[in-house]
């Protein structure tokens, strides 16, 4: 024990007279360890301040302290007990319609209907400012999204058709308190008093209509407790959906921590390529002061002394690169909340949150140790002789002691733990190690591979092809440092490149293509033949297809109640909220029967259902369960008997859940329809059709898949980011590898001269080297991206893949550009070194 104690005593002793010296042949390891600190740092942050606004402000996103959403209207009683326990209440109903112009342009708006109450809470702000008011003409007001206004070239007090009333314009809406910021796919904003929504006629039997009643509480006022209590009231429905301010955005919340799981990935995938640089930092810079160990050695430093010297440097930089990473992390937070300010839905709460931070810097000090352990174990157990020859005979087989070797274990197993419990999605960052693992072995195989192959090569009549591939398979040679370092940033880049080409590919190629050219919904029963003849008869469709549409809400699979299923996490959005059912006697064209049967065509006997085979699987249901299904207040069991393989690209009809005919048609619903037409005529078809029936709405699929793409391009970018991040980190770790070879580079170069080499010679022979190891490294790299993308793009995005070759023929080609501008440039400097007082010092 004394024995140890004087070894770190003398280590440390030792180590800060060396750190006098400066941290020269440690800034690879500084640089590396901050960028992946840092962005693992400003993640984390990022989210603790967003949900730290999301509970601050989630009864003003909800609405109101208690929210209740129903597809029917509430009852009195309802309102009236609330109002009896001291609350404000305050009603809104929201669906889709169609705004009109007086020129007759229109366009599609997601219309919100509100009492003289709302908002309970925050502020409604119009352009021009005030309370909406009374409208011009005897018209009631209406708020509409600037879009709008500028689509239909409106202006205040101008008329606009929504249904069968006419509304006057109040102005452009601002801001509203109750909205979540985000992309508007399927339309804009108007907003309406609530009693004029009966005016305008669109509200029939089955239409697409949410209710709601938001209630703000007495200060003080216990919000669970107060919907737990409302939950039991005799006159409470099954299909309501309550939620107090805890839970007010539970998909923004779901959306943040899946967004920064997969943040914290790509800045772990950063720090493992950083871990990499950490490596070779401390492998040069150990090689660096050979003579200075090789000397104590000699002059009989105990091993453990000379190991605790140089860990202790280790460690002292690993903690400054970790703190600079913190403090950039945390100012990058701040850039990143600025960026972000349109795309999140309340102001971050900035503020200094110890958790991510603590977070971040474990990940960095497990890192360096897990890559850093191994370097200094080998110099400590090699004996002083070896070490003077090290330069040029590397000892075979040296490793580090046993002890040693467990503890780099048990640090790369702490590590992949860490990663592992704070996951959102456990099992997914399991196989991201696990990936990541056999990545780095990958590129150490062919890495082997290259030397061997370069060994082999019969070259006889070029020089400076010889002595290049010589360069690569020489003692000591860094190949395997350089195809791993620059591999894994340019798989990432490729994996990314793909999976964005991919949806891209679906989005705005693939699904035009296919699909309709409107969407037509509330379509009522009594409409349902005119709508067809109508529809038919605009020139240029050459399509129309109906079909009944309810509003269903899954309150139970096999007897377990929808909140309790144990459900994947890709299945268990369709447990939550209101799903569209269908029914149907026959199956729609192109069904593909996975499992089970479909029923007979005159079926009459108990409900039965065909579910989509993805959620069954899910779930796990299959022909012979039982899905509870919530409509209108009653819930209905309905017998699973087949599922389907459903082809969601084309967008057509097509619903996860297709009942049998019989108790359902009894139900009121409305239809939904698709028309296939001429494109040039799309503005004629709405026209039409939304003038013969002023309740149905037309959905233009263009529109959508537009707002798609430009959704896709910003995730792009943000992808990117993140890829660039990673590449970033490798660029680091190959110019350290670079830099770590460039004083033999600089010894080879005086040789190769002073025995008649010209320069252009030592130029080619160095660029046959590093055009090799780009070569290799991108042919990897494309490989390892295809692989990663198709993983993704097939089992975490559920969507098709399709090989993009071009893509990866640009990581290839980015991969040996971006060697050989390395390379080039550390021969550049070797050339320029002067040869007599190299010679002179040896």
């Amino acid at each position: 024990m004394s024995d140890g104690i004087s070894d770190w005593r003398l280590g440390w002793r030792l180590a800060r007279r060396e750190l006098r010296g400066g941290v020269r042949g440690l800034r690879i390891v500084l640089a590396c360890l901050a960028l992946g600190v840092a962005s693992i740092a400003a993640v984390g942050t990022l989210r603790a301040a967003v949900e730290a606004g999301l509970a601050a402000d989630g009864a003003r996103l909800l609405g109101g302290d208690v929210a209740v959403a129903n597809s029917r209207p509430f009852p009195p009683e309802a309102r009236a007990w609330m109002e009896a326990r001291g609350a404000r209440v305050s009603e809104v109903v929201t669906m889709r319609a169609m705004a009109v112009a007086p020129s007759g342009d229109r366009t599609l708006v997601e219309l919100k209907a509100v009492d003289s109450a709302y908002p309970l809470l925050g502020e409604l702000a119009i352009d021009p400012p005030g309370p909406m008011g009374q409208g011009a003409g005897g018209n009631p007001p209406v708020v509409l999204d600037p879009l709008v206004v500028e689509r239909l070239g409106l202006s205040p007090g101008a008329e606009v058709r929504i249904g069968e009333a006419r509304f006057a314009l109040r102005g452009g809406l601002v801001s509203e308190p109750d909205k979540v910021a985000g992309p508007a796919v399927l339309g804009p904003r108007a907003i309406i008093p609530l009693p004029a929504l009966d005016a305008a006629g669109l509200i029939q039997p089955g239409s697409l209509v949410t209710y709601e009643i938001r209630a703000a509480l007495p200060a003080g006022a216990d919000a669970p407790g107060f919907v737990a209590a409302l939950r039991t009231q005799p006159f409470a429905d099954n299909g309501w959906r309550l939620r107090d301010a805890s839970q007010g955005q539970p998909g923004v919340n779901r959306f943040l921590d899946q967004a920064a799981s997969f943040l914290v990935l790509a800045g772990l995938t950063a720090l493992l390529v950083g871990g990499i640089g950490v490596a070779t930092g401390v492998r040069s810079w150990l090689e660096q002061r050979a003579r200075t160990i090789a000397t104590l050695r000699c002059l009989g430093a105990p091993a453990g002394a000379i190991f605790a010297t140089y860990l202790l440097q280790v460690l002292g930089l690993a903690l400054l690169g970790i703190a600079i990473g913190l403090v950039a992390g945390y100012a990058l937070t701040w850039a990143g909340a600025t960026a972000l300010a349109d795309a999140l839905p309340v102001p971050p709460r900035l503020g200094l949150y110890p958790l991510p931070l603590l977070l971040a810097a474990t990940y960095g000090l497990l890192t360096a140790l897990a890559f850093a352990l191994w370097p200094l174990g080998r110099a400590r157990d090699i004996p002083g002789a070896a070490l003077f020859r090290e330069g040029v005979q590397p000892t075979a087989g040296a490793r580090p002691r046993i002890g040693l070797l467990l503890a780099n274990a048990a640090a790369v197993a702490l590590l992949i733990g860490l990663v592992v419990a704070t996951a959102e999605r456990p099992l997914f960052a399991l196989s991201f190690c696990a990936a990541a693992l056999g990545t780095l072995a990958l590129f150490r195989l062919a890495a082997a591979a290259l030397q061997a192959v370069a060994r082999r090569i019969p070259v006889r009549r070029r020089p400076s092809v010889r002595l290049g591939l010589a360069n690569l398979h020489r003692p000591g040679a860094p190949t395997a440092l350089m195809l791993v370092s620059l591999g894994i940033g340019l798989s990432t880049l490729a994996a990314i490149a793909l999976i964005q080409g991919n949806l891209r590919q679906q989005i705005t190629e693939s699904l035009p293509d296919a699909a309709p050219s409107f969407y037509f919904i509330d379509i009522q029963s009594d409409q349902a033949g005119e709508f067809d003849r109508v529809a038919g008869a605009v020139p240029g469709v050459t399509e129309v297809r109906r079909v009944p549409s309810l509003r269903a809400r899954i309150s139970a699979v096999n007897g377990v109640p929808a909140d309790q299923v144990q459900a994947t996490e890709e299945t268990r959005w369709a447990l939550r909220g209101d799903r569209g059912l269908t029914y149907s006697a026959t199956p729609p064209e192109g069904t593909r029967i996975v499992r089970g049967q479909w029923w007979a065509p005159d079926y009459r006997g108990e409900p039965l259902v065909s579910l989509d085979e993805r959620l069954a699987r899910g779930w796990n249901a299959g022909p012979g369960s039982t899905i509870t299904v919530n409509v209108l207040g009653r819930d209905i069991p309905l017998r699973v008997t087949s599922t389907r393989d459903i082809e969601w690209r084309g967008l057509g009809l097509n619903f996860t859940m297709i009942a049998s005919p019989g108790l359902l048609e009894a139900a009121p619903h409305t239809h939904i329809a698709t028309v296939r037409g001429d494109p040039a005529r799309d503005a004629t078809l709405l026209r039409t059709v939304t003038d013969a029936f002023p309740n149905v709405t037309g959905i233009r699929v263009r529109d959508a898949l537009d707002a798609l793409a430009a959704l896709l391009r910003r995730l792009g970018t943000a992808l990117s980011s993140t890829a660039a991040v990673t590449l970033l980190s490798g660029l680091l770790v190959l110019a350290g590898a670079v830099a770590a070879g460039q004083r033999r580079r600089i010894r080879d170069a005086v040789v190769l001269k002073t025995l008649g080499a010209t320069r252009s010679q030592i130029r080619r022979a160095w660029l046959v080297e590093f055009g090799l190891l780009g070569l290799v490294a991108g042919l990897v790299a494309a490989a390892v991206g295809t692989a990663a993308s198709w993983g993704v793009t097939r089992f975490v995005m559920r969507a098709d893949w399709t090989f993009l070759p071009g893509t990866l023929a640009g990581t290839i080609a980015l991969c040996v550009v971006l060697t050989l501008a390395m390379g080039y440039a550390g021969t550049a400097l070797a050339l320029r070194a002067k040869a007599a007082p190299l010679l002179r010092n040896e």
